[in-house]
């Protein structure tokens, strides 16, 4: 049908408005007022067999509409990563009855009920269908332990912030397990545990580990605000913990105190899993964190050295991230959109800190230090081509939401995350400048504890902007700061001066550090990033081509297989021999017989520079302030 052009735009206008009608969920949004009544959440936690939360709730209901939300939005994922699809068998009962519920079409962690007359609440029962493996997700249940997040476990009522949801929750767990949390105990009934009642945002914000082998540690004796650890492993042997061992964690919790000046809990535990059967995570909460590792990182210190910072940067978010929260990150519920866009200082604040008191508790001796920051800089100095050209940090912020970890096919060019590192780089910049503008009188420790270390003792959270963040660097010491950020954030221009500022460079040699060595043997790969541009795992597998660097120019790419090196079968030691080789021979290039798909080729790279790691290096014409800022308060 032929229609004019005043017609068109009629019918164009009409299907607009139509479409903005069709496209707006029917979820009540958020109010700041109380909810009347107090949620009642149970969960079952004994099916360890089939790895099943078994979940039942009472909610307090008035008789018509209800939309029932699971949540969505993950404080500490800053992502829409709620494990919806392992939410499974949702009943809802009203008078003793099932009533139907509907999904949302266009909200699927939304569910619409209707509350008949006469019912004061309505019943919901569900399960939560954990990982059967580490393909399906993390998994958090084994038969020795488990990982109870409230947020997999729970729905709760829109139309209010959760703030203002008071909830009685339980959990039964199998018998004779012990348990940790940040949640206060009420009362026993068995293998049951009643909790006192909180707020649904607390309980979300506090899950807990149980297992069948549990040690507590106390990591600040007598204290009013206590600190704890508590330790699930896959075996009784893992436990056997040396004072010597025991001994950083609590220099961590003064070193803390010292920093910040104030703390922003009324007690605090640290999670702990030592298991190679359960998945090891890092998850800040405001009064404990998780903590997941291999079984042996206490049996095994030495080889873990590279993973003690975990246990830094987690905590560190109960000052950054959890007390001080950036303002557009904060949200009424766990079902409104976060936004990301002070993640800079949120995770890269925390990463600078984490590795910062490393040192100062002596997770990490100096040397340990040195070589995971030279691993640090070198990445940013030659393995990130992306930020170097089409993208800059600032822009990295909305990978949580664009990727949420999944795995990407040139993570190098891509610059996934990097305002973890990124970040922490800045941050070591911003405190060699404070040091050079105040003639060393300042450092980014006074930021810190004016940033971080008012309202000793509250958990209430404080949010802040981009110009908080710039007024208090101003505050410790007049600058264009926000300049100065910006042009680090939204440039693609080198981020390593702050090692300079330090009296420190980075170098590269052809002999791996030890946290390279360390590096390669958890991640089972040879790294010659910064030789080849290639990273190879076991049996010759590609993890990873630098984009535009030898490997990648010579047709290598990270979906092949390294079947032989010069004629011989793959061996990562062979590849880094041929390195040398070729180094010591310029006629020489190296051979690599590949597989791709079903097709086997050869590729040859004429590559002569022979093998480079990183390296920190003094440079004595200045001091060394690096050393200053890893020294212990």
């Amino acid at each position: 049908m032929k229609v004019s052009r005043l017609a068109s735009a009629i019918v164009a206008g009409a299907i607009g408005l139509v479409s903005l009608n069709v496209l707006a969920d029917d979820v009540p949004p958020p109010k700041d007022v109380a909810y009347p009544g107090t949620l009642q959440i149970s969960v079952d936690a004994t099916d360890l067999a089939h790895r099943i939360f078994r979940v039942h709730e009472v909610i307090p209901a008035q008789a018509g509409a209800l939309t029932l939300l699971y949540p969505q939005w993950l404080p500490g994922n800053h992502s829409p990563s709620g494990p919806i699809d392992k939410f499974a068998g949702l009943v809802v009962k009203a008078n003793g009855q099932v009533i139907p519920w509907t999904r949302d079409p266009l909200n699927v962690y939304a569910f619409h009920v209707d509350v008949p007359q006469g019912a004061s609440n309505v019943e919901v029962d569900f399960q939560y269908l954990t990982p059967q493996n580490s393909r399906q997700g993390r998994v958090v249940m084994t038969p020795e332990m488990l990982d109870l997040q409230w947020n997999a476990n729970t729905v709760y009522p829109a139309g209010y912030y959760t703030r203002q949801i008071k909830v009685d929750a339980s959990a039964k767990f199998p018998a004779g397990w012990q348990f940790g949390t940040a949640l206060e105990t009420a009362s026993h009934d068995g293998d049951t545990v009643h909790f006192k009642t909180t707020t649904f945002n607390t309980l979300v914000d506090s899950p807990i580990y149980a297992g069948k082998y549990f040690k507590r540690l106390d990591l600040d004796p007598g204290a009013k605000a206590g600190v704890h650890m508590d330790i699930v492993a896959d075996d009784p042997k893992y436990l056997e913990i040396k004072p010597e061992q025991e001994k950083p964690f609590h220099n961590l919790v003064q070193q803390m105190y010292k920093l910040y000046g104030a703390h922003h809990y009324e007690h605090y535990d640290f999670l702990v899993s030592l298991s190679d059967k359960m998945g090891g995570e890092g998850l800040e909460h405001h009064q404990s964190s998780e903590d997941g590792t291999g079984a042996d990182f206490f049996s095994a210190w030495e080889k873990n050295a590279l993973g003690r910072d975990l246990f830094s940067h987690e905590y560190n978010h109960s000052w950054d991230g959890k007390y001080r929260r950036p303002a557009d990150l904060w949200t009424p519920n766990f079902n409104v959109p976060m936004q990301d866009s002070l993640l800079w200082v949120y995770e890269g604040q925390t990463q600078f800190w984490g590795q910062v008191m490393a040192s100062r508790s002596g997770l990490w001796n100096d040397e340990q230090a040195h070589d995971m920051w030279a691993y640090v800089a070198a990445t940013y100095d030659k393995g990130r081509p992306g930020l170097a050209s089409w993208r800059n940090v600032q822009d990295t912020t909305n990978d949580p939401i664009i990727a949420q970890r999944a795995p990407l096919p040139y993570r190098n060019y891509q610059s996934s995350e990097d305002y973890y590192s990124a970040g922490q780089l800045i941050w070591l910049d911003v405190d060699g400048k404070l040091r050079e503008l105040s003639g060393g009188k300042k450092s980014i420790d006074n930021f810190a504890k004016s940033f971080f270390g008012m309202d000793n003792g509250s958990f209430v959270t404080n949010t802040y902007t981009f110009d908080d963040v710039v007024k208090t660097l101003n505050d410790v010491q007049p600058y264009d700061w926000a300049k100065y950020l910006r042009e680090r954030l939204d440039g693609h221009g080198p981020l390593i001066g702050g090692f300079e500022a330090h009296g420190w460079k980075l170098v590269y040699t052809d002999k791996p550090s030890a946290a390279v060595k360390a590096i390669e043997a958890r991640r089972h790969f040879a790294d010659l990033t910064y030789s080849l541009g290639v990273s190879v795992g076991k049996g010759g597998q590609i993890a990873d081509v630098l984009w535009d660097g030898p490997a990648f120019k010579a047709g290598l790419a990270p979906s092949m297989t390294i079947v032989a090196i010069n004629g011989r079968d793959f061996d990562p030691d062979d590849l880094k021999d041929a390195v040398t080789a070729a180094a010591k021979d310029k006629n020489q290039s190296i051979e690599l017989l590949v597989k791709d798909f079903d097709q086997y080729k050869t590729i040859r790279i004429d590559y002569h520079d022979g093998l480079k790691y990183p390296h920190l290096v003094r440079d004595t014409s200045k001091p060394d302030t690096l050393g200053t800022l890893f020294k212990a308060l």
